[in-house]
């Protein structure tokens, strides 16, 4: 923990100092100690002379320079570069960009203050981050094309790229020429230990899949070609906090122990209102430290400090060194600590603490007194970060935007945020599904139980039940509220069961329908005998992988266990029986699969059937190990087999004939492609790549089919049984693009972006090729598509999505004959029902696609599904008609599918032998 207002002496070497330059008092000047380095993170309360006639940035350089022994930095002329002065009256902020041997360091940025009036000016303080650790080399081991290929390629893969369009032709204009391009802005330090080189890339386009905005940026080691640091530079705001939660719980956080005095002083809340504040005096200066309110107990602190200058990735999980509680000089905190939200969120901390220890008799988050430590003010890498969480150690708040106030401006987030220590230290309820559900939900509800007693809002208010009404800067209670517990939401109509990859399985889209209950439960009983309630079934009944069932049980268990009478028990059934949280409610869902595995936990891959057979990735209950790749019986007979090696790398997308299981294996290093016999032997390399990434494995009878994708190509490759080096079936033509292939009956089939030879124009079709002669066929069109789908092959036809109106997100589906002859569209792209399909699978008589309809509402109706097609188009049905999100659709035979399923909140592996019809 650094130290606040550390003495020093004010020495100016080297300067000049006017006689009427007044210097303060040694012990006037507060020096806090950066993270990491020897130069100092702020500096203030000093007022130096410098050169009033030189420019600003020279003035401040030759500051730093002068004052050496202080600052650490050998050489400000030479490694300082002046990116800014911002200039207000007779004040002067000069803005200096670090560099490291001519290289700019990420994040690297001090900043000088300084006055000039009546021909003089003084500095009044620095600020900021100077790394003085650094000794990495300034050469690049890899050069600028492949880590922009490098950048874009694991981007693509992250977003994934369903399509190939013609936008992807060679020559087209560089901005259209894929669906995401990048940019190389140099090179970079990244301050980490002696420091990383790296290449900065933008990636930006469209969202290969839903033409959503993307701009990324990732930083790719210079060393050894691997993204090392990749985030959004979008500024979004999402109806769900994607990142309140559990991240990896840290270390212990340091507790601040009393010193000096505790004082009561006050600051002024964001909504304008006063609030008294325990506060500590110490050095004279009063600290955000309370230690009254356990005095009598553990003797530690509630604490707020100021992390303004930290970003989420130096606190997620770790404690920052050089981190200084808000002070103020006097009682009365002032301006900055209110727009910081740094009042907010010690005042509200407190009104935490005592509605817990008065209401529950529990004292702090973890029940012994341990230090409640809140961070405010983060950004994310210099942005507004608007977003809350808890990472098992302390409570972190961003500091908003233009729309947003700081995350602590209402009582009910601080209330969610320190609930989730509480839970974390009870039930533990694992965040994923409906256990993650399960925890929001009572989050929640806690949260804005002491919100709305603490603001005397009556529980019949039409905006009592909203979270977050408070954080609005102009806008009214709805118009920012993150949710609403009286929504109304039901298992019955409302449930949104969506696979791991979305929102954890649904534990923000999902947790109204349990606070919603109890939100009812606490309008019938009253807040005192509700919340007791709850809070007795969280620390008593309730246990990591409960659903919404448990949670029901433990409710009314706790309800009769704190003597609630039989007409209050009937009224907290009444509220769980509203919502549809009753016995097998899941059955109500139409539920009508069968699940070969469950709880997947898996983010990004899919599922494939061959022979017989599935096989699928799966991690733990939580989703926090790395993946691995399982084989089982598309009967359901028998129990899954373990197909990978457990070496810590992440095994992704298998694919399997029966007879062989093959995947990708994700390291540091890079990527393979590996095999294994599903009756067992060792596990062999096929294929490996430290550039390019991998999609779209196949394997029948033995052949492996796959999709290579760099920055402007993606080729199809192949390896016979026997073969050591795959083949690419374009040659690996700077010319032509093929991707999305499928493969059987001694066949592949593949989509191909090409050059005309008699225009030289770019076409695009489905090529086949013969695996016994190598002779390829060009599938006849029906029209110049614009956009190509999956391809999918069976035993008498080629089938594929297909798109030549790029205006309207629908595609048809197309088959041919396996010479590439007579095709038929088996549902057109004109037809008012077309789907938006994202993928396609076949047997000899189905063909099954994975696909949304037109909307824009999350609901049932719009999550992916799966319908199957007789071979001719004649039928069309849905695979299932369970509510949830079904996606990666891989044919078995026959009618028979399997796929990714989140109905219930997990992501199960679900088939049917048969569709269910209409689901009308």
């Amino acid at each position: 923990m650094a130290a606040a207002g550390l003495l020093i002496t004010a020495a100016p070497a080297g300067a000049a100092t006017p006689s009427a330059a007044v210097e303060p008092p040694a012990e006037a000047i507060d020096v806090i100690p950066g993270a990491r380095t020897d130069t100092p993170s702020l500096v203030d309360g000093i007022r130096e002379a410098v050169d009033a006639k030189a420019g600003a940035a020279d003035a401040a350089k030759a500051h730093l320079a002068a004052e050496e022994d202080r600052y650490k930095i050998a050489e400000p002329g030479r490694d300082l570069a002046p990116v800014g002065t911002l200039k207000q009256g007779a004040e002067e902020t000069v803005r200096l960009q670090q560099k490291h041997r001519g290289v700019p360091v990420l994040g690297g940025q001090y900043l000088v203050r300084m006055e000039k009036a009546d021909g003089k000016r003084v500095v009044t303080g620095t600020s900021g981050k100077y790394f003085t650790g650094l000794t990495t080399g300034v050469k690049p081991a890899v050069d600028e094309a492949t880590a922009v290929r490098r950048a874009v390629t694991a981007t693509m893969e992250r977003l994934g790229g369903a399509k190939l369009s013609l936008k992807n032709a060679p020559g087209v204009r560089k901005e259209e020429a894929a669906p995401l391009t990048g940019d190389a802005a140099g090179l970079v330090v990244v301050p980490r230990g002696e420091g990383v080189l790296a290449y900065q890339v933008t990636v930006r386009g469209a969202h290969p899949a839903t033409g959503a905005p993307v701009l990324q940026q990732v930083y790719v080691d210079a060393r050894a070609g691997y993204p090392l640091l990749s985030f959004s530079g979008i500024k979004t705001l999402a109806p769900e906090r994607t990142a309140v939660g559990t991240p990896p719980a840290a270390g212990p956080a340091p507790a601040a122990g009393p010193a000096s005095a505790a004082a009561t002083g006050s600051g002024v809340r964001l909504d304008g209102s006063r609030v008294p504040l325990e506060v500590r005096e110490s050095g004279g200066r009063h600290l955000m430290a309370d230690d009254a309110r356990m005095a009598a107990s553990s003797k530690n602190s509630l604490t707020t400090w100021d992390a303004r200058d930290k970003d989420v990735y130096e606190v997620l999980g770790t404690w920052p060194e050089g981190l200084a509680e808000f002070s103020s000089p006097t009682p009365e905190f002032g301006k900055e600590a209110t727009e910081s939200g740094a009042v907010d969120a010690h005042w509200a901390a407190g009104q935490v603490y005592d509605y817990y220890k008065q209401r529950h008799g529990r004292d702090g988050l973890d029940g012994r007194g341990g230090a409640v430590e809140s961070l405010v003010g983060v950004t994310e890498w210099g942005m507004p970060f608007v977003n809350a969480f808890w990472d098992g150690t302390k409570m972190v708040y961003g500091g908003g935007d233009e729309t947003y106030r700081p995350l602590s401006a209402d009582l009910d987030v601080v209330g969610h945020e320190m609930t989730h220590g509480v839970v974390e230290n009870t039930a533990n309820l694992v965040y994923a599904g409906q256990s993650g559900a399960l925890n929001e939900a009572i989050a929640d509800y806690l949260g804005n139980a002491i919100d709305v007693d603490r603001s005397g809002t009556p529980m019949d208010h039409p905006d009592a039940g909203l979270i977050g009404e408070d954080l609005c800067r102009t806008g009214g209670p709805r118009a920012c509220a993150l949710r609403d517990l009286n929504d109304g939401a039901t298992t019955s109509k409302d449930f949104l069961g969506v696979t791991f990859s979305t929102d954890n399985g649904g534990v923000h889209l999902n947790s109204t329908i349990f606070s919603g209950a109890l939100w009812d439960m606490r309008q019938d009983l009253g807040a005192e005998l509700a919340d007791k309630i709850v809070y007795k079934a969280l620390t008593s009944y309730l246990t990591p992988l409960d659903g919404f069932t448990d949670g029901r049980n433990a409710v009314l268990a706790a309800a009769r266990e704190v003597g609630a009478t039989a007409k209050q028990i009937s009224v907290t059934k009444r509220s769980f029986n509203a919502h549809g949280i009753v016995d097998d409610w899941e059955l109500a869902l139409g539920v009508d699969s069968d699940e070969l595995f469950g709880k997947l936990n898996t983010t990004g891959s899919t599922v494939q059937a061959g022979g017989g057979w599935w096989t699928a990735a799966k991690s733990n209950d939580d989703g926090t190990e790395p993946y691995s790749v399982y084989a089982g019986r598309a009967d359901g007979r028998g129990a899954p087999k373990l197909m990978s090696p457990n070496d810590g790398r992440y095994h992704v997308n298998p694919a399997t004939d029966g007879a062989t299981v093959v995947w990708t294996a994700y390291g540091e290093a890079g990527l393979d492609i590996l095999s294994r016999p599903i009756a067992g032997g060792p596990v062999r390399k096929l294929f490996s790549s430290t550039t390019a990434d991998v999609s779209g494995l196949r394997v029948d009878q033995g052949t492996v089919v796959f999709e290579t994708l760099g920055l402007f190509d993606r080729h199809v490759q192949y390896l016979r049984p026997g073969d050591k080096q795959p083949t690419a079936v374009d040659g690996n033509s700077d010319e032509v693009l093929t991707a999305l292939p499928s493969v059987a009956a001694g066949r592949l089939a593949y989509a191909k972006l090409y050059p005309d030879a008699t225009t030289g124009a770019y076409r695009l079709g489905v090529e086949l090729r013969d695996l016994a002669t190598g002779r390829t066929t060009l599938a006849e069109q029906l029209d110049e598509p614009e956009t190509l789908g999956q391809t999918g092959l069976n035993k008498t036809h080629v089938f594929w999505l297909t798109e030549s109106d790029s205006a309207d997100a629908r595609m048809g589906i197309r088959r041919a004959d396996l010479d590439g002859s007579d095709p038929y569209d088996i549902s057109a792209e004109g037809k008012p029902a077309a789907l938006i399909p994202s993928d396609l699978t076949v047997s000899d008589t189905a063909v099954t696609v994975n696909a949304t309809v037109p909307d824009t509402a999350w609901r049932n109706e719009t999550l992916p599904k799966n319908w199957q097609f007789t071979t001719d188009g004649s039928r069309k049905e849905r695979v299932s008609c369970n509510r949830g999100e079904q996606i990666s659709p891989a044919a078995v035979s026959g009618t028979q599918v399997v796929w990714l399923d989140g109905t219930t909140g997990w992501t199960t592996l679900a088939t049917r032998p048969r569709p269910a019809g209409a689901c009308g």
